[in-house]
C-alpha cells in the first residue's frame, strides 16, 4: 500500500509540473519569465500608460536597434522617447503585482488589462 501511494504521489508531481508548464506557454513572457500584458486604451503603435499608470504597469522597454527577446516582437516609440516591446503593435507591460515568474496576477484588473498570448 504505501509502494502505491509513493507512486500515486510521484505520477501527480509529474503531472502537476507538465500542467504548469502548458499553462505558463500560454502567455507571452519576458526571458526574465515575467508575464506580459496589454492594455485595451492603446492602440497599435501607441502607449497611453505613462506617470502613475507606469509605476503600476512598467512597460517592457527596450534600446533602439536591440534583437527582439522573444520572435515577432517589434518596438515603439514612447511619448518621452524610449523604446518599447510591442506585439503586433500594441506595446507590453509588466505588472508590479506579480513577484514571481508564472505570475498572472494583472489579468483582467479594471477589465482593460490582459495576459499577451504568445
Amino acid at each position: 500500500m504505501k509502494l502505491f501511494t509513493v507512486i500515486t504521489l510521484a505520477v501527480l508531481a509529474v503531472a502537476s509540473s507538465q500542467a504548469y508548464s502548458a499553462a505558463h506557454k500560454s502567455v507571452l513572457a519576458a526571458k526574465n519569465g515575467m508575464t506580459l500584458y496589454t492594455f485595451d486604451k492603446d492602440k497599435a503603435g501607441t502607449s497611453n500608460c505613462y506617470n502613475d499608470c507606469a509605476d503600476s504597469w512598467p512597460p517592457y522597454t527596450a534600446k533602439r536597434g536591440m534583437k527582439p527577446p522573444v520572435a515577432g516582437l517589434t518596438t515603439i516609440k514612447r511619448r518621452d522617447g524610449t523604446f518599447q516591446w510591442a506585439q503586433d503593435g500594441m506595446p507590453l507591460y509588466f505588472w508590479v503585482g506579480d513577484s514571481k515568474p508564472g505570475d498572472t496576477n494583472g489579468d483582467g484588473v479594471g477589465g482593460v488589462w490582459h495576459v499577451a498570448r504568445p
